[in-house]
């Protein structure tokens, strides 16, 4: 079977806007709050307070959006839910009236696809929420609802508040808040798939699927890709699965999975001991203990292995996301940890994605904290802003950097080299994580050319010897180049 994956996605470099927090409309925008008690902006976030960010806020931001390099954004959920991170949906048709409902949702699309910006949502469809309309219902009447087949009701009477009583059905991860479909009840299954189709039809780019491990019904996920493919064969499909996710990423599913076998080891092997451990330690991806370049190449190689290559260049690589802490964080305020991990993150194979206020040295610890307000320009730290620029233009103007063959060429100790190779086009890339300066060596015959030009960062180039010509690389301590 040949695996068919979007092109956009090959060329992505994607923005994750989590909506509360990234920005407020400053227009004056007809809406239904006139005077809401948000949380102040700068406070530090809580599990249950709104920040107030809009959609309207995103379209008024779109200009520093582009000119980051980002043409894709993915949002965390934005249907109405009674819920500052909205995964406990309340309607799946209508966009949360707090964000600006469905007109706003409308207006950003546009104005997003004028600028050739792609949007990719979530979807939320292994649970809903307690008040979900059909779930209410049941709530309401009890066994007499005509929608008690649609969840995992184990007896009566359902205690959807009272955590002393038992709640006699099926949440997520036994969270009463958040009652689980059930998935092998045809009109569920129905319904699921008629919302993804209504939401492509309405011109959103892809799905991001939330927890789709957990929906276990056959053949739930390939019928799934065929319908949202249907309307628009361009469509992304992309699992939030941390760890293995062959089962999924065989053509017949998914396009890609949240690659966090990515952001381990690359958190591991560029802040090394740096890191946080209690930052780390509950995550399901494993950020330590520090990695060598030796340890780290075999994690790479053995993970580009994992899946088929269009697979491979479709994956949504990331460093940090709403369920992590964030990078500044994780790594103890470190600056080089951060510029180190975001050079390999921007030259790896498949779409690279920006955690909101990371690309401005944004910190914050675990959830709720990774949810902070957008900073205030003046608290933004304009070098890590200027790394990721820099970087994203490099991967736009070379199209090596995004579907190139990626091989390394040297792993020792602190120094990491490796090239990404198309056709006649080819970028060396070196990272050194060590507190010493580092010197490494590679042969020609792993080369077409001789790169001898730096793109990024600083380093010592020396080409020597005769016919089996040798690249000699001297980089200062905690510091990477981009050669070509």
């Amino acid at each position: 079977m040949q695996i068919k994956t979007p092109d956009w996605v090959k060329d992505a470099v994607f923005y994750q806007i989590f909506p509360d927090r990234f920005a407020k409309s400053k227009q004056p925008r007809k809406q239904l709050l006139h005077t809401p008690r948000w949380e102040d902006w700068e406070a530090m976030p809580t599990l249950q307070g709104y920040k107030g960010g809009d959609l309207w806020g995103v379209i008024e931001e779109l200009d520093y959006i582009q000119n980051l390099g980002i043409n894709a954004i993915y949002f965390t959920p934005i249907f109405q839910s009674a819920c500052n991170h909205r995964y406990h949906t309340h309607d799946y048709y209508q966009v949360d009236p707090m964000l600006g409902g469905n007109p706003a949702f409308k207006e950003l699309l546009d104005a997003a696809h004028e600028r050739n910006i792609k949007v990719v949502l979530d979807g939320v469809f292994n649970h809903s929420s307690r008040g979900f309309f059909f779930f209410h219902d049941v709530l309401e009447n009890g066994p007499h609802s005509p929608w008690v087949d649609w969840f995992k009701i184990q007896d009566w009477p359902l205690s959807a508040y009272d955590g002393n009583l038992p709640a006699n059905y099926q949440g997520w991860v036994g969270n009463r808040a958040l009652p689980e479909f059930n998935h092998d009840n045809p009109e569920v299954r129905e319904y699921i798939m008629e919302i993804a189709e209504y939401w492509i039809k309405f011109g959103i780019d892809g799905w991001r699927l939330d927890v789709p491990f957990e929906i276990r019904s056959p053949g739930f996920w390939q019928e799934f890709r065929l319908r949202v493919k249907a309307i628009n064969p361009e469509a992304y499909i992309v699992g939030e699965v941390w760890g293995d996710s062959r089962e999924w990423l065989d053509g017949t599913q998914f396009d890609g999975v949240m690659n966090y076998l990515f952001a381990g080891p690359t958190i591991a092997f560029a802040a090394g001991d740096r890191v946080v451990l209690d930052q780390v330690q509950s995550r399901d991806y494993k950020p330590y203990p520090p990695l060598f370049a030796a340890e780290y190449a075999q994690k790479i190689q053995k993970l580009l292995q994992l899946y088929p290559w269009e697979i491979q260049l479709t994956q949504l690589n990331l460093l940090a996301s709403h369920d992590t802490a964030r990078l500044m964080t994780i790594a103890g305020g470190d600056r080089a940890s951060i510029e180190l991990s975001t050079l390999l993150l921007l030259t790896f194979p498949g779409a690279p994605s920006i955690y909101y206020g990371d690309e401005v040295g944004l910190p914050g610890a675990i959830d709720p904290d990774s949810r902070r307000g957008f900073p205030l320009e003046a608290n933004w730290d304009r070098e890590i802003l200027d790394t990721h620029r820099q970087l994203i233009a490099l991967r736009h103007s070379y199209p090596c950097l995004r579907t190139g063959e990626y091989r390394v060429l040297y792993a020792q100790a602190g120094l990491y080299i490796f090239a990404r190779i198309l056709g006649t086009e080819e970028v060396v890339v070196a990272v050194n994580v060590g507190t010493a300066a580092s010197q490494g060596y590679v042969d020609s015959g792993h080369l077409h050319t001789t790169p001898n030009k730096l793109l990024y960062g600083s380093a010592e180039i020396e080409w020597n010897g005769g016919e089996t010509k040798q690249l000699t690389l001297s980089l200062a301590p905690r510091s990477g180049c981009i050669l070509g």
